[in-house]
């Protein structure tokens, strides 16, 4: 759990991801396309991956990816996501923690 929370405080967007997982990739794809550059942990790659996706789990998220923080904070995963996007929250969102700059 320490190791989740320095991972997701450094950096202002941080994605859990797998590339097997179609809805990691539309998030993803969607913060590129909005011209965010998140930090991208890919657990199917990375070392300790499985031990990281258990604290999503504990976290409650639920699948475990793909999971977003935005500035420290859990967001949560596609739906949040798509559903901040849809209000109109999700870019202000970003700007508030430097992650979005126009």
């Amino acid at each position: 759990m320490e190791k989740l929370q320095k991972m997701t405080s450094e950096k202002s967007l941080v994605i859990f991801s797998k590339n097997s997982c179609c809805m990691s990739h539309t998030i993803k794809t969607l913060f590129l396309d909005l011209g965010v550059n998140p930090t991208i942990y890919e657990l199917d790659e990375i070392n300790r991956g499985k031990e990281i996706e258990q604290a999503l789990a504990q976290l409650g998220c639920s699948p475990t990816v793909p999971v977003v923080f935005i500035g420290g904070q859990l967001v949560g995963g596609a739906n949040q996501v798509m559903s901040l996007h849809l209000n109109r929250s999700l870019i202000p969102m970003l700007k508030r923690v430097g992650a979005l700059w126009l």
